[in-house]
């Protein structure tokens, strides 16, 4: 079996969010993994061997784990990680191990906030005003000639982590500027928040859906149920559809998925660009895609990957209408690692979700970084409407109960 090509997965999802067993043949390969003890029991039994890391966006942890992989079964012959914080460490190390696909400076630009907004600036396209903000001097500034308020946020940062909404010059001096890295700041834009996830082969976007916000992320990490349905108005879509095509084409040269965040204005469907990811769409996305539209993005997301091109996608994803989906998140009842105390399946309600991932009482909600994952209640919505969708996502919010404990 030493002869088999080694691939390298980079994985921290407990949850299925990508189903690898189905995208490469373990017998064939030498497929190992780096993870983490969280994400440790969802890995096949078929995998060639399991190192396991602490965090598997620790570049230094991680190196070491493939370089005793690569002793045990071979130099790699790809390296692969799908979640949006681990895209770099994955992009280093295929320099370091002359892997193809893409390199630390293909996603520099979707990872660094500030790189990513003076692409799009160069390209033309519409977007807040922004400014690097090394301390609260420069957010006061930068407030003094754009306005009140502000967003102040990580430049490479993910699920919200360390972004404020700053409504004054009164708020600067609570701002902290050494936790996580480098920051910027941003002009707020009230509109809409839409986010857009699909695939763009380089040229043209391919298949898209587009996603209103029903809360945000922001106020999700401040304890507000997230919930997101897919638009059904082709008007809306079709000025998304385009605008996207604009902001990935100015980003890529190549193909890549795309989750994209943009502000749009409901009456005239102007769009303005927020932020933009090499990488399929966290939360519910992948399952609502895969249960609700029949076509995998993670899967593509990995054949990409490889170096492949992904398979064909349905042709109902090609035209406007069909079925809608959507999903929700509540946060999790307590500082995590907490015990689940009671919690109320939502399933069979009308109107409700067709699917759910609850922890049953007893578990543990661990305190994992993939945060959209380990939270109160995942619920993923389908029907025939937005509105229909909304409706029941509405629903699910107010009438879910889930309560915890937490750990001594």
């Amino acid at each position: 079996m030493a002869d088999r090509p080694h691939v390298v997965l980079i994985h921290r999802w407990r949850a299925r969010y990508a189903e690898y067993e189905r995208y490469i043949d373990h017998d064939r390969y030498a497929v190992s993994y780096v993870t983490t003890e969280v994400a440790a029991p969802s890995v096949t039994p078929y995998a060639a061997e399991i190192a396991l890391v602490a965090a598997t966006d620790d570049l230094s942890a991680v190196t070491d784990r493939v370089k005793q992989l690569a002793e045990n079964h071979g130099h790699p012959v790809a390296i692969i990680a799908l979640k949006e914080d681990d895209l770099l460490v994955a992009a280093q190390l295929r320099a370091e191990w002359g892997c193809p696909g893409l390199t630390p400076a293909d996603l520099l630009r979707f990872r660094d906030k500030l790189v990513m907004a003076e692409v799009i600036a160069d390209a033309g396209l519409a977007a807040p005003y922004f400014a690097a903000a090394p301390d609260a001097a420069a957010v006061q500034d930068f407030a003094d000639r754009h306005g009140w308020p502000v967003i102040v946020k990580p430049r490479m940062g993910s699920s919200s982590v360390g972004v404020s909404r700053v409504d004054g010059p009164g708020e600067c001096a609570a701002l902290a500027f050494d936790e996580d890295g480098p920051m910027m700041v941003q002009s707020f834009d009230p509109r809409q928040i839409f986010h857009v996830d699909g695939y763009f082969d380089g040229t043209a976007v391919g298949p898209l859906r587009a996603s209103r916000y029903m809360t945000n992320c922001l106020d999700f990490r401040h304890g507000t149920a997230l919930g997101s349905v897919e638009e059904d108005d082709p008007r809306i879509v079709a000025a998304i559809r385009a605008f996207g095509t604009r902001v990935m084409a100015a980003m890529s040269d190549g193909p890549s998925m795309f989750h994209l965040e943009v502000f749009v204005d409901l009456d005239t469907g102007d769009c303005a660009f927020l932020e933009v990811g090499a990488r399929v769409g966290g939360g519910e996305i992948p399952f609502v895609w895969r249960e609700v539209h029949g076509w995998d993005l993670m899967e593509a997301a990995f054949r990409l990957a490889m170096g492949e091109e992904p398979r064909p996608w349905p042709a109902a994803l090609d035209r406007p209408g069909g079925e809608v989906g959507g999903f929700l998140l509540v946060p999790a009842p307590a500082a995590r690692p907490c015990r689940i105390a009671e919690v109320t399946s939502m399933l069979g309600g009308t109107p409700g979700p067709y699917a759910e991932a609850l922890l049953a009482p007893g578990e543990i909600l661990p305190a994992a970084d993939a945060y959209y994952e380990h939270v109160g209640g995942r619920f993923r919505f389908r029907g025939a409407t937005s509105a229909e969708v909304a409706a029941a996502i509405t629903a699910t919010a107010r009438d879910f109960r889930v309560s915890a404990e937490p750990l001594a």
